[in-house]
Parts: structure tokens; C-alpha cells; sequence
């Protein structure tokens, strides 16, 4: 590829591009929460069946993460996107037509799950992260991130309305389409060959055996796999929880609108604080936080005052995790393999997102209520919040760059 053909790919578009990837993304995901009462009520499954598919959807999601990563890494991002939005079509189209649970697991599970791993946070924080120098890099992942929960805001109201008009078949169809969209934009992502012509000689396995030898690099991984429980558990089942409580379905879909819209000055925040302040401070005021916000909406009187600011509270916390600790495994590792480094702490935030999605249901179906899994979450979150705390965030020293 020449320069000449790259030179219209500057910063500013790229944080574009990969701020509307995150935005098709995790729109369309984000609003898989309200496709489970109409989808188990209409195919007369438990909940379990359909938390069952959205837990391997994270599983599979997080174990494909690393390798999505890697790949970008080594043969470039744009490919990997441009795969990822086929098999994320692909598994909403099929997801709409399956009657089958082992189905529904396969395509909304795994298929989905798989696609995911190429359009989101760790493949396009591995392009900014390298596109943009060490001194803008957390806002530009802040942004980015910030992308993310505008399609959650923005997208969540139009599935509600496609639910409404032409049922969950048909909002599913829709949707693969939209994801669809997302394969042009990854034209934007393509990265120079010279991008790495003089970055540290290492390879691939020694990159990942350097960073789980690493003390705050596991320790950040631990704590991510909190986030992950805490994120999906509410995203899947709260619309559940207030139509068990009696609230009328709008008021689901506005709260997890306000969250969505609230993240976006939350991860624009972080992002702008992390370039000013130790990263693993803001990690562990975000997860003692979101412990005493889960405590106050658990305990206090459940009214649509208290279920709008729990959504406004928590949408500051949400997904305002990624851009410090993003930032973090580049400050401290470098972005040569930022993007499957990123995969791995992911894939822990994603085993916490099974657990999450999975138990939610389990729970529900054996106990009648979600009451165990919300102390869960208080409680997880009080360790997220201590794991962080002694992290040792400075580069790794290294010898002198030399060309590869």
C-alpha cells in the first residue's frame, strides 16, 4: 500500500471509523436484554435458556478475544473487523429463526460471541492505541469508548420500537443488517506495514509470558473480571428484575437508555483523567463505587425516581473501566501487541460476563429472585476495588529499540 493511499486514513479518522464500529457494535448488543421475555415467553422457555445462550455468548466472546487480538496484530485489524461483522450478521439472522435451545445457544451464543471478538474494544483500542502517541492515547481510547455507549443510548429505543412493530423476528433481521455496516467502515482501520518497522524485537509468546509474569498485569485481569459480572448481570436481567417488580417495559428500556448516555461522560471522563491521574485509582473508585450503587438500589424503596438514578449512577461507572485499563496494558507493556494483550484481560472480563449473564438466570429459576446475585455483585466489586489498588503501572524498562 502507498502513502499516498493511506494519507486520507489520519488520527481523526480513524477515531471516527472506530468510534462508529464500537457504536453498530455494542448498540446492537446491548440490546439483547430485551429480547428475553418476548423470545422465552413465545418459544416457552425458562430464562435459564436464554441466559444460558447470552453467558456462552460472553464465553466464547473473551476465549476468541486473544486470538482476534493476535491476529490483528500480526496480519492487521481491518480483516479481523471485516470478519467479525460477517459472523456477528450471520448469528443475529440465524438467531431469528432457530426453535431449537441447542440452536439458540449455537447461533446467539457462539456465532455472535465469535463475531464480537473483531469489532470491538480490544481490536480497535490496538489501532488508536498505535495510531495515536502516548500523550493522547487515553482520551482517544476514552472517546472511542465513549462511541460505544452513544449506540447504546441511541440504538436501544430503535430495537424496542422494532420489537414493538414487527416482533423479535424482524427486529432481529433488521439488526443483522445494520451489523452489516460495520464491514465498510473497517477500511478506515488498515494500518501501515512501516506502523512496527522499529518496535521492539519480541515475539508473540514472549509478549503474553512477560505479561502474565507480570504482578499488576494479573491483578488487572482479576479485577476486569468483576466488571464483566456486574455489567451483563444488569444489562441482561434488570429489564427482567423491574418487570417482575411491576414496572411497565419502558421503563427498562429508558433506564438502560440513561446508562448508555451517561457512559458516554463516564468513559470520556476516565479516559481524560487517565492521562492526569494513576490509572489504578480511578479502576478502584469505579468498582467501590458501583458497589454502593448497587447497595442503595437493592436496599431503598423501588420507585421510577430510584430505578432512573441508579441507571444515571451506573451509566458514570459502566464501560468508563476500558479506557484506563486499556491505557494501562499499553503504558506498561507498549502497543506493538496491545490488542491481544487487551484480549487477555478481556477474556477474564468476559468469563465474569458468563457468570453474570448464567447465574442471573440460574439463580432466578431456583430461588424465585435475583437477591443472591445482587450481593454477589456488592460484594465482587469491593474486591475489584482492592485488587487494583497496588499496581505498579510504570513501562517495562526495556533495551534499546532495534529494528525487526
Amino acid at each position: 500500500m502507498s502513502n499516498r493511499s493511506a494519507d486520507w486514513r489520519s488520527p481523526t479518522v480513524v477515531l471516527v471509523a472506530g468510534g462508529l464500529i464500537l457504536t453498530l457494535a455494542m448498540g446492537i448488543r446491548h440490546g439483547f436484554g430485551l429480547f428475553l421475555q418476548p423470545i422465552s415467553a413465545d418459544l416457552g422457555w425458562g430464562r435459564e435458556t436464554f441466559a444460558l445462550a447470552m453467558a456462552v455468548q460472553n464465553l466464547v466472546w473473551g476465549a476468541t478475544q486473544p486470538f482476534a487480538g493476535m491476529v490483528a496484530d500480526r496480519f492487521g485489524s481491518a480483516r479481523v473487523m471485516v470478519g467479525g461483522a460477517l459472523l456477528y450478521a450471520a448469528g443475529l439472522a440465524l438467531m431469528a429463526s432457530v426453535t431449537a435451545p441447542w440452536l439458540f445457544v449455537l447461533t446467539a451464543g457462539v456465532l455472535i460471541g465469535a463475531g464480537l471478538s473483531g469489532v470491538t474494544f480490544s481490536v480497535v483500542s490496538g489501532v488508536l492505541g498505535r495510531r495515536f502517541p502516548p500523550e493522547q492515547r487515553s482520551m482517544a481510547l476514552g472517546i472511542s469508548a465513549a462511541a460505544g455507549s452513544f449506540g447504546q443510548f441511541a440504538m436501544l429505543p430503535a430495537t424496542q420500537w422494532l420489537l414493538s412493530t414487527i416482533g423479535w423476528h424482524g427486529a432481529l433481521l433488521t439488526l443483522a443488517a445494520a451489523g452489516l455496516l460495520i464491514a465498510p467502515l473497517a477500511a478506515a482501520m488498515v494500518e501501515r506495514r512501516e506502523a512496527h518497522a522499529h518496535a521492539f524485537a519480541q515475539s508473540a509468546g514472549q509478549a503474553i509470558g512477560e505479561a502474565f509474569a507480570h504482578r499488576g498485569y494479573v491483578l488487572l485481569t482479576l479485577g476486569f473480571f468483576v466488571c464483566g459480572f456486574q455489567v451483563v448481570f444488569v444489562g441482561v436481567h434488570l429489564p427482567a428484575y423491574l418487570a417482575d417488580r411491576g414496572m411497565a417495559p419502558h421503563v427498562a428500556v429508558t433506564a438502560l437508555m440513561l446508562v448508555g448516555l451517561f457512559n458516554i461522560v463516564g468513559t470520556y471522563t476516565t479516559g481524560w483523567l487517565g492521562g492526569r491521574v494513576p490509572k489504578k485509582y480511578i479502576l478502584s473508585c469505579i468498582y467501590f463505587g458501583r458497589t454502593v450503587v448497587f447497595a442503595l438500589f437493592f436496599w431503598l424503596p423501588l420507585s421510577e425516581l430510584t430505578v432512573y438514578a441508579f441507571a444515571v449512577a451506573l451509566g458514570l461507572l459502566w464501560l468508563s473501566t476500558v479506557p484506563p485499563t486499556n491505557a494501562m496494558v499499553a503504558q506498561i507493556f507498549g502497543v506493538r501487541y496491545l490488542a491481544m494483550l487487551s484480549g487477555f484481560t478481556f477474556l477474564s472480563h468476559q468469563i465474569g460476563s458468563f457468570l453474570g449473564a448464567w447465574l442471573g438466570g440460574k439463580l432466578f429459576d431456583a430461588t424465585g429472585s435475583y437477591d443472591v446475585v445482587w450481593y454477589l455483585a456488592m460484594a465482587l466489586g469491593i474486591v475489584a476495588g482492592l485488587l487494583n489498588l497496588p499496581i505498579d503501572e510504570r513501562a517495562i524498562k526495556r533495551p534499546a529499540l532495534q529494528a525487526t
